[in-house]
Formats: structure tokens, C-alpha cells, sequence
């Protein structure tokens, strides 16, 4: 047997146990039955499983807290995170001098960029030799664009981190991925990404879907990313002249530079933002709301890039799109007419209650609770945090089959570390890798579907050895913001028995559970996934100490892609030699109680 899976047996953690532990459904409740307000969890249970999902993983101290101040107390604060002091946050992220610049002048910015770089370009061209200056000027601007990338996603995983209002960054993370955007679409799109999570996706995350659905719909980041800035009436249709002519019809022939009608953005609207696959829509339809959307571009960068709508690039004929008729004739109302529907859609209720259920409580989402929250969505005119309330207050959350079901992605597996750990948050990029190398790139997924939510998409045995590794490397204090020896809980511990070392860790970092495999290897630090591991690259290593001078989109390149349960995974580099406390820290992150939420 290969030595890998036969380690991985032996720790209980191999991708199909994981797997087959995350899918477990949630027992299911007839529809036509009443509700009654009964948690299978005991009260300290409850309050464990409510910080996994709700936050991003407990800090040490915030079980104390919850119990304090009440869990539906608790949970009411987190749904109002304007009532929530985040000074101590925002004064953080005040370092990160991109998310305070409008993105005008972000754009401007990088047109001006574009256009050096064309001039360095063809200087080269007429020359046999690109002179030293030149040469600097483009590594420059290379050194612009990754500082910026990599203050961006240092941004995320920061608030991520740190931010009091967890519930919001969890939401945000939530809509981030369901409403996907690739920072490698083109060159302009990183610019655009600042003012799409910062003024399209933050401020809407528990507000009213419509509105969230009008800014993406407006929003330059998917504008550009799937095509509908360029996207416009076909020669043969009638388009609408400029106001100041009267807003009339008039056909004109197809220009060079016309390049028609596409359907990418309209097609996505349908299937992955609103009523899902089997919403009952038609090709037709995808046609005509691509249609209907004609004309809803993008200003050139150096005019700063902002949304605008164009007449006379909109298809003003008559349109049907789910079986309501859009009159010939108008502009703009015709793209928000259909928006007001897909909002307003059972199948755009059902599609979105069934994914924050599987976010929040299963991977199997239990359809009685969908069905609970899918008529709040509907009842309230799509109030997200309505919505939300009906599935973190629901007996299905705080069931025995739904507690520690979900398996972590690789984002939440490396913020829940610094946050279990106390870690300040990190102002450099390198956590941001860290992410990247087990799998999840920030603003990396190609496909407009977002990163998955199950469980079974993220294990395999490359992937555990990758988290394993990540898991030593923490407790190596290789993660910036990290310092376990300044963490009391685990200072005070260096003297003490193993015994007690083994208590106070599953204490702090498993919330005092742990299987006897888990505590047997814990007690004896010998786990033969992370020898197998030592062997590995040093890949890990470099990005995590800063030494890897990978562009984001390389690392993409190098990450978004599915990993073969024989694939020789990109590991940490040599693991560390710890011992005593440190080592049994770096074990227990690496556990499945720690990689499941």
C-alpha cells in the first residue's frame, strides 16, 4: 500500500472518510409539520457550533464572552454589524493605502501604466537593445501591479482575521464567491476589484438582494469579467439614438469595431446568480436578457472606468424574457425590469436559501429548512439578513448530525489557525500565499461558479498533507502576526507533563474534543503524514517567508485546478522539528477535529 494512504489511515483523516463525514444529511422534517424550538445541542455546543459558522473560527476567550452576553444575543449583534465597535480594525487597515483611493483614480493610475509600458514596447521594437532605463521602468511597473494584488488580498484575509464583525466578513466571503469575479480576466480587472468587494459586495452583504444583485449587475468587475462591457445590439436590431435626439429608433449597420450581442454575462445571471440551473428559464431567455442588458458598459480607464449606460449600443426591440413581454423602445428599464424579476423569483429564493443553508448548517442541505428559508426570502422582498436569521437561529444548525459536518476550505482552514492562535493580522501578502498554495487563490477561481462548498471537493490526500504541513508551519511561528510563545495559554505549558500539554491544546484549538486517534498522536507526536510530507518541495516554505516572488496570477495559474489523490502535493518543505507544546499545536491544527467546522 502506498505509504501516504496507509499514514492517512492511520490518522483517520483520508479524503473519502472526510468526505463521507461532511455529506451526512441533516434529518429532514415534513414540510407540513410545525416547528418546534428544540436544539439537539447542549448549550456549550451550541455556542461552539454558532462561532465555527457564524465567524470565521473562534478566538480564545470568545466562547467566554458568547456565554456572557446570551447566544441569540450574541447572534442578534453579529446580524447588525453597524452596532459593532470595529475601530481597532479600521485603524489596521488604514495601513493599506489602495482600499482608501477612489477607483477613478485607480484606473487612471493604470492607464497611464498601459500606456508606458506601450511606449517601452515599442522603443524596444525600433532598437536592437532596450536601454537600462527602459528596463527599469518596466520592472517598476511589474513591482507596481503584484504590491498592489498583494495589497488586496492581504486586505481580505486580514478583516478576515481580525474584524469584530464576523458575521459581515462571513457574508462578504459568501457573496465574494457566489457572485465569482477572476483577478486574471484581463489586466484592468485587479483594479476593479478594489471598489467591487469595498462599495459593491461589503456594503449589501445582509441588506436586500435586489440591491446587491443591481450593483453587481453595475459593478466594472463583472461588467468586464463576463463580457457584457463590450457586449451590444447585432446589426440587424434597432438601437436607440442619444437622448438628445429624442431617444428614437434608428438601424445602423454593423461597425468595425461591433462586436455584437454576447450572452456570457446574461447566460451566468440566469444559471449562477438567481434561479440556478433548474430555474426554468430557456435558451431564449438567456438571449433576451442578454439583450435586455445591451448597453450597460464601462468608461475607457483613463476617464476613470465607471458604470454608464449607452444608448446606442442598447437593443431597443421588444423582448420576452419568462414569459413577460419588455416593450420596444426603452433603455436602462429594460436590464433593471429584469432584474426586478429574477429577484423576485421562487426559483431565485429556492436557489439562494438552498446555498446559505450549505454554507451555514450541511453539506446536504436539509430541505426543510430551505423550504423555511425560501419563504422568509420571498416573504421579505429578499432581506438577507432576514434570510440568514431563519437558518443561524434553526434547530437543523445546532443538530447532532450538523455539528463539526463541514469541512474547512483552505481559506477558512488558514484564517481560523491565526484566529485560534490570536494572531494580529498580517499586512504582507504572505498569508494570502499560504492560501493560495493549499488551493484556494484569492480572486483566483477562473470559472464564473465560484469555489465550491462541499467538503469532497477539497480532500484528497495531497490536500491533507498540504494542511498538515501548513499546521507545523504555524506552530513554527513561520505565519507573520504569529507568535505562540507571546499566546499565555501556551506559554505557561512549556514545563508541564505532555499529558497536560495534550489537555490545554485540544482545549484551546478543538474546543476540548478530541477522538482517541487524535489525542493518541497528539500524545505520542508521531504522525507519518508529515514525515511523508518533509520530502516535499520547498515551495510552501519560500511563500510563506516571504521568499517567493510569484505574481498572483501565477499563482493561480499554478493552484486553480483539481488535485488527484495521487498528486504529488506542493507541501511546506522540510517540516519542522518541533517538540514539546509547539509540536502538539502543529499536530492538533492538522487534525480532522481542526479541518472540520
Amino acid at each position: 500500500m502506498n505509504p501516504c494512504i496507509a499514514a492517512a489511515l492511520i490518522w483517520g483523516t483520508t479524503a473519502t472518510s472526510i468526505a463521507a463525514q461532511t455529506v451526512t444529511p441533516v434529518q429532514r422534517r415534513p414540510a407540513s409539520t410545525a416547528r418546534l424550538d428544540h436544539r439537539e445541542l447542549a448549550a456549550d455546543q451550541q455556542i461552539i457550533q454558532a462561532l465555527n459558522r457564524l465567524t470565521f473560527g473562534p478566538r480564545p476567550g470568545d466562547a467566554v464572552k458568547v456565554r456572557a452576553m446570551g447566544l441569540d444575543k450574541w447572534i442578534d449583534l453579529q446580524l447588525n454589524p453597524e452596532r459593532i465597535d470595529n475601530s481597532t480594525f479600521e485603524q489596521f487597515a488604514s495601513r493599506y493605502d489602495i482600499l482608501k483611493r477612489d477607483q477613478n483614480d485607480l484606473l487612471r493610475q493604470f492607464a497611464e501604466a498601459q500606456r508606458e509600458r506601450r511606449m517601452v514596447r515599442r522603443d524596444r521594437a525600433d532598437s536592437v537593445q532596450i536601454s537600462r532605463e527602459d528596463r527599469m521602468a518596466m520592472q517598476q511597473l511589474g513591482l507596481a501591479r503584484r504590491q498592489f494584488i498583494g495589497q488586496l488580498t492581504s486586505a481580505r484575509v486580514a478583516r478576515a482575521v481580525a474584524s469584530n464583525r464576523q458575521l459581515e466578513e462571513v457574508m462578504t466571503d459568501f457573496w465574494l464567491n457566489h457572485f465569482s469575479v477572476f483577478a486574471g480576466k484581463g489586466p484592468p480587472q485587479p483594479y476593479y476589484l478594489v471598489g467591487y468587494e469595498r462599495d459593491v459586495i461589503r456594503p449589501n452583504a445582509l441588506g436586500k438582494f435586489r440591491d446587491l444583485l443591481g450593483a453587481v449587475a453595475k459593478s466594472p468587475a463583472m461588467l468586464f469579467y463576463l463580457d457584457n462591457a463590450r457586449s451590444m445590439a447585432d446589426s440587424t436590431r434597432p438601437r436607440l439614438t442619444s437622448p438628445e435626439r429624442g431617444g428614437r429608433f434608428e438601424r445602423r449597420p454593423r461597425q468595425a469595431r461591433n462586436t455584437g450581442l454576447n450572452e456570457n454575462y446574461g447566460r451566468e445571471l440566469l444559471e449562477l446568480h438567481t434561479l440556478g440551473a433548474d430555474g426554468g428559464y430557456t435558451q431564449q431567455d438567456v438571449i433576451n436578457v442578454a439583450r435586455a442588458l445591451t448597453g450597460w458598459t464601462i468608461n475607457p480607464p483613463m476617464t476613470g472606468g465607471g458604470f454608464i449606460f449607452r444608448p446606442a449600443m442598447h437593443d431597443a426591440g421588444e423582448k420576452i424574457v419568462l414569459g413577460r413581454k419588455l416593450a420596444a423602445g426603452r433603455g436602462i428599464e429594460d436590464g433593471e425590469e429584469v432584474l426586478d424579476m429574477l429577484a423576485r423569483n421562487p426559483a431565485t429564493a429556492r436557489y439562494i436559501a438552498t446555498k446559505l443553508v450549505r454554507r451555514f448548517v450541511a453539506d446536504d442541505p436539509p430541505q426543510s429548512l430551505v423550504d423555511d428559508a425560501a419563504a422568509v426570502f420571498l416573504k421579505t422582498n429578499g432581506d438577507i439578513r432576514q434570510v440568514v436569521r431563519s437558518i443561524v437561529t434553526s434547530n437543523e444548525l445546532y443538530s447532532q448530525r450538523a455539528f463539526r459536518s463541514k469541512v474547512k476550505s483552505p481559506f477558512e482552514v488558514v484564517v481560523s489557525a491565526m484566529r485560534a492562535l490570536n494572531a494580529q493580522p498580517d499586512p504582507t501578502p504572505q498569508t494570502a500565499q499560504a492560501i493560495a498554495f493549499l488551493g484556494q487563490p484569492i480572486y483566483g477561481h477562473q470559472a464564473p461558479n465560484g469555489y465550491p462548498e462541499t467538503g469532497d471537493a477539497w480532500m484528497n490526500t495531497g490536500a491533507i498533507l498540504n494542511r498538515i504541513n501548513f499546521g507545523m508551519a504555524v506552530a513554527a511561528n513561520r505565519i507573520p502576526g504569529l507568535d505562540l510563545a507571546a499566546l499565555p495559554a501556551i506559554d505557561s505549558l512549556r514545563n508541564a507533563p505532555r499529558q497536560r500539554q495534550v489537555d490545554a491544546v485540544i482545549s484551546l484549538l478543538l474546543s476540548g474534543s478530541a477522538s482517541p486517534d487524535t489525542r493518541t498522536v497528539l500524545i505520542k507526536g508521531e504522525n507519518p503524514l508529515a514525515s511523508s510530507a518533509a520530502a516535499d518541495s520547498a515551495e510552501m516554505t519560500a511563500a510563506v517567508s516571504g521568499q517567493n516572488d510569484m505574481t498572483q496570477n501565477e499563482m493561480m495559474a499554478t493552484t486553480d485546478r483539481p488535485r488527484r489523490a495521487n498528486q504529488r502535493p506542493l507541501g511546506l518543505g522540510p517540516v519542522p522539528q518541533l517538540t514539546g507544546v509547539a509540536q502538539i499545536v502543529g499536530l492538533a491544527l492538522g487534525s480532522p477535529e481542526f479541518q472540520r467546522r
